[in-house]
């Protein structure tokens, strides 16, 4: 019985590593997002640069795509929650 108790024991702490690096892949999306933020932010300056006559629509274009690459970090954020807390 002893030994049955050591073997679930262990098999606990692995799941519970398991569980914590699958909840650390979704915050990989962080990484993504900041660097397709950064090079989104540059071509905008850029465009504006090149025509300053487009900043308004070039500035509100932008403002949506940013908002679309947070929303993708806010979900990964999420799925890593539900793993730690659920799992």
């Amino acid at each position: 019985m002893e030994v049955f108790l050591m073997a679930m024991t262990q098999l606990l702490l692995e799941i519970d590593g398991l569980v914590a690096i699958a909840a650390a892949i979704p915050m990989l999306a962080g990484i993504g997002a900041g660097v397709g933020m950064g090079i989104a932010v540059g071509k905008s300056v850029e465009g504006i640069a090149r025509q300053p006559e487009a900043q308004g629509k070039i500035s509100s274009t932008l403002m949506i795509g940013l908002a679309f690459i947070e929303t993708t970090v806010i979900y990964g954020l999420f799925i890593s929650i539900l793993l730690l807390f659920v799992m």
